[in-house]
């Protein structure tokens, strides 16, 4: 007999959890405020309208599915089955931050406060889970496949990405690497072409990731590299404020990837971390002379559409 369809339900706590951590009670929490021209009453209603998105969603699982749920720090900590339904219950940022644990298992993201949030990656009302729940364990809703992007270290580390991974100095001094970007040969012909630079880090960012800070860095550029689109297998790359010395150029600092190929980074300063999404807790940290290999990754996240 097969097991009944697994729900995980993601989340993160409220800004009022985190307030009520820092000051130890509502009172002091209301005085920190209220000494600074500000009140809890908006910090209220975001609490109670997520509270009220995961008690609707918790209705909405049949009674004879299994269920679980992960907060946000705990999700390098949980496991998740490949037959889990995941549904992301918050802002756009906590898919790309569940999108990194899962491995082709579908997500559904529910915004609890429409209009607030962009609702790029949580499009759904609560309500609505009541209905695509089922539609989602019997496989009959369309799913938008996502891609995403790896970092690979030469000695078998390797974290994924749905916005962008980043590498640059863990305090943000200048890094110093040698890069290698495909298709470009120093004759002209398909070998890469490689670059000695110093620079305020570089940056690898997907489809998803073209609507944040890649979008922010294509603006800059004059001649900024076309950026992809959500499903497609390209991704953007960007070297932010390269510095121009008689050591270290300033040629290779944007261009695309696509299908197989990979940025080749041959870290020359110690040490250079590697993170992605943003989250700095989560990273990879190289040593002079070790080599990361940015692409993209085998995992897409599968977002119902």
């Amino acid at each position: 007999m097969s097991l009944a369809p697994r729900v995980v339900v993601a989340h993160r706590r409220s800004e009022l959890d985190e307030l009520l951590d820092r000051h130890g009670t509502r009172g002091q929490a209301e005085f920190f405020l209220r000494t600074r021209g500000r009140d809890l009453d908006d910090v209220q209603r975001r609490h109670d309208a997520l509270a009220e998105a995961l008690a609707e969603v918790a209705r909405a699982v049949p009674a004879p599915w299994r269920r679980g749920a992960v907060e946000r720090t705990d999700l390098s900590r949980f496991r998740f089955d490949p037959e889990d339904l995941v549904v992301v219950v918050g802002q756009d940022g906590l898919v790309a931050n569940v999108a990194k644990y899962l491995d082709g298992q579908p997500v559904l993201g529910v915004d609890p406060e429409p209009g607030r949030n962009p609702g790029v990656l949580v499009r759904h009302a609560p309500g609505e889970a009541v209905s695509l729940l089922p539609g989602l364990a019997g496989g009959a809703v369309r799913l938008q496949r996502r891609s995403m992007v790896e970092a690979a270290t030469d000695d078998g580390q390797s974290l994924v990405a749905l916005n962008e991974v980043f590498l640059g100095h863990p305090g943000h001094q200048s890094a110093r690497y040698r890069i290698s970007v495909p298709g470009r040969g120093g004759d002209g012909g398909p070998g890469p072409v490689g670059e000695r630079q110093s620079s305020s880090g570089v940056l690898v960012g997907t489809g998803t990731g073209a609507t944040g800070w890649c979008a922010s860095l294509a603006r800059e550029r004059a001649r900024p590299p076309v950026l992809p689109g959500p499903e497609e297998d390209r991704l953007a790359w960007f070297v932010r404020e390269a510095w121009p010395s008689p050591v270290t150029g300033t040629e290779l600092t944007a261009g695309v990837l696509a299908g197989d190929e990979r940025l080749r980074v041959v870290v020359e300063s110690d040490p250079l971390v590697v993170f992605g999404d943003g989250i700095e807790a989560d990273r990879l940290v190289t040593g002079w002379g070790q080599e990361v290999r940015i692409g993209l990754a085998r995992r897409r996240l599968a977002l119902v559409a």
